[in-house]
């Protein structure tokens, strides 16, 4: 598994957003600023994630964005896998199913398979909440 950029600046604009919830729906500029993120990534960061339904905008002057859930709402593997291509392991491994021409005499499928599923469970075992407290690794 390979956590692109743009899975990495995902959570950096949900935690940003999850840090700040008093500020009610926050500017683009004002996340840009905050993250060091290029404001045209984080156009396409910010699209991806209000298309999946993970954050809600308004426009005009006070306009920006902000989270429609609470931080505890969340997992990680959600965030990532509305903005990562694939998480699998290995390329061979997508969507759950396997997609290589030599599936039938792989003997490491099995394990690739159990890996994924591991790795998914624990994504989705942490939440945006966990990532603000600390407190999952006291």
């Amino acid at each position: 598994m390979n956590v692109t950029s743009k899975g990495r600046y995902a959570l950096r604009v949900m935690m940003d957003l999850a840090q700040h919830p008093a500020d009610g729906f926050i500017s683009l500029k004002t996340v840009a600023e905050r993250q060091d993120i290029s404001m045209k990534y984080l156009e396409l960061i910010v699209g991806q994630l209000k298309r999946a339904e993970l954050v809600e905008s308004s426009r005009g002057k006070e306009g920006g964005y902000r989270l429609n859930r609470a931080p505890a709402a969340y997992s990680v593997g959600e965030i990532l896998r509305c903005l990562e291509d694939n998480l699998a392991p290995v390329s061979c491994l997508r969507d759950g199913g396997v997609t290589c021409d030599h599936a039938a005499l792989c003997l490491t499928i099995p394990m690739w398979k159990e890996l994924d599923e591991i790795t998914n469970r624990y994504l989705d075992s942490v939440t945006l909440e966990d990532l603000l407290t600390g407190d999952k690794w006291k």
